[in-house]
Parts: C-alpha cells; structure tokens; sequence
C-alpha cells in the first residue's frame, strides 16, 4: 500500500478542525499556536507512537496496517465517507497514470428508457467527476440545457459553482456547491490520474473563492440523499427530495431522481413546468431531442 502527501494533507486537515474539547482536554492542554489538535494527541488517541504519526502526515513511504488506520480514522473522527476517502488516497495516488487517460463512459439504453419513464420527475445519470451523461426533459428544465453547452461545459459541479443561475436557483446554494466540490474531491480520490478531473479542479479553483476554500479544507461529501430548496424563475419555490443510487454494472455512474411530495405545491410546480416545457417544445426552443435518443431523454456524452 503506497503512501502519498495528498494523504498526508488530508490528515493534517482533518485534525485542524478537531478542538482540545472534542477529546475531553478542555483547557488544560495549554496555549495553542495553531487551530486543532497536536499531533501527539492524535498519536496518543489512535495508539500509536508520535514519530509514526508525524510520518504519516509528512507522507513518507511508510505501510500502515489496516489496524491502524482504523485508530487513526476513529481519532480523527472521520465520516464513513471521509474514511473511504482516506483509504483511497493510499490506494490509488500512487498509481501510475492509465495509458490514454480514463475511458469515455457511456449511458445504457435500458437506462435511457428507465429516464424516459420517470418523465415526470427530474432524472439525471452523472459520471466521474458529475459529468452529466444522460437526463430527461423535466431535469433540464429545472437545471440547465446541458445537451445545448459545449460537450467540455456539461458538469453538474462546474455549472453549480460557475453559473450564476445555480445561485438564483438554489436557496442553500452554498451548502449544495459544498457538497458538490466533496464529492468531486471523493472522484479525485479514486481517480487520481484523470486529466479531465484535474483540470476542473483547476478551472474551479481559478473562477471561485468559495471553491478554493473547500477545497483547501479537504472537505469530502456523498450524500446518497436529501432535500434541495428552488426558486425556479418560471414556477416559483420548489422543495424536491433527491436519491443518489449508484449502478451496479458501473460504480461511477448515478442514477439521481428528484421527486416531491403527492398533492404539495411543489408537485404542482414540477407538473407546470413540465407542461411549460412541452409547450416550448413545441415551438422548437429546446434543445433536448437526438438522433439517438427520445424526446424525452437525451445523452450528453460525446
């Protein structure tokens, strides 16, 4: 098992944000130069040695066991997704880069139909670094037109941060850009070598000070749930429940499906907005259809 300084950093950062409170020291730990814990006290809390852990977070290539990594996750108080992530990072920032970079993905056509179905709530198919790879009409009216951006632009997380109509739409638009830039920090752990990743990560870090912030936090998200607040400028305030499933035959693809509550205003906004939708379509304003795809479904990838 490789070692790696971006393991290092991740390690520094989440014991910054741990207090002499959190593990009971209160103030008898003394006066502190620097926000978090001493690295002795991680040390001390996880059972290992003080120079073991100065190595850990120096990223030196050293082997820590399962065993202690589990001490040091269970100090650190890391999330089961902070956990994951921190196993990622030992086990694939060292690896070489794939020959020719990651492969293009693509959407199944059973699941394109699957979206097709489900016409009447927003439903997306995101990939590695949420990519939008498929969506059906209903999601791109409450979102974006991401078949109509240039193949490069059609992100989730580089459209949320960058647009400033994500900001409009969103009532907790930090909150969700937030979470987006975690799990892409989660993506990049697990891809660590994909060139398209890196260089939205860049684009993002120059365009966005909030961006630039999480990002230095080492902040890692991946909800497989919850509940967005809209203000949607055609049908006014929407609350929509989202499920994140990830598919079995592709672990980096996600079926997202946003859906509200029979009978709330907010189902009768999805309803009018739907109905808006078809009524621009046909006057040919969308850009939704395909050769390849229904009307109601498109496939955004190249």
């Amino acid at each position: 098992m490789g070692q790696s300084a971006e393991f290092g950093k991740f390690l520094k950062a989440m014991r910054s944000r741990l207090s002499p409170e959190d593990i009971g020291a209160g103030s008898t730990s003394g006066a502190r130069r620097v926000p978090g814990l001493r690295r002795e006290e991680v040390a001390r809390l996880a059972g290992v040695s003080t120079d073991y852990y100065v190595r850990l977070e120096q990223g030196r290539n050293i082997h820590p066991s399962r065993t202690v990594l589990e001490s040091v996750a269970r100090a650190l108080r890391l999330s089961s997704s902070e956990h994951a992530h921190m196993m990622d990072l030992l086990e694939n920032c060292a690896a070489a880069p794939r020959a020719g970079g990651q492969p293009a993905q693509a959407v199944r056509p059973a699941l394109r139909h699957l979206l097709e179905a489900v016409g009447d709530v927003p439903a997306m198919v995101l990939g590695r670094r949420s990519d939008v790879l498929a969506g059906n009409r209903l999601a791109f009216l409450l979102f974006a037109d991401f078949p109509a951006l240039p193949a490069g632009e059609r992100n989730l997380t580089r459209w949320l941060i960058l647009d400033p109509a994500a900001r409009e739409l969103f009532r907790d638009w930090k909150t969700v850009a937030a979470e987006a830039a975690g799990a892409l920090r989660l993506d990049v752990g697990r891809h660590p070598n994909d060139p398209q990743a890196n260089q939205l990560v860049g684009e993002l870090a120059v365009n966005s000070e909030h961006f630039r912030q999480w990002w230095a936090g080492h902040r890692v998200a991946s909800p497989s749930a919850g509940t967005v607040r809209l203000h949607h400028r055609s049908v006014g305030d929407l609350e929509l429940n989202f499920e994140n499933l990830v598919l079995p035959d592709d672990p980096d693809q996600t079926l997202r499906v946003y859906s509200a509550r029979p009978g709330s205003p907010s189902s009768d906004a999805l309803a009018l907005l739907g109905s808006l939708g078809a009524a621009d379509a046909g006057n040919g304003q969308p850009h939704f259809p395909t050769a390849e795809a229904p009307a109601a479904v498109v496939e955004t990838g190249e």
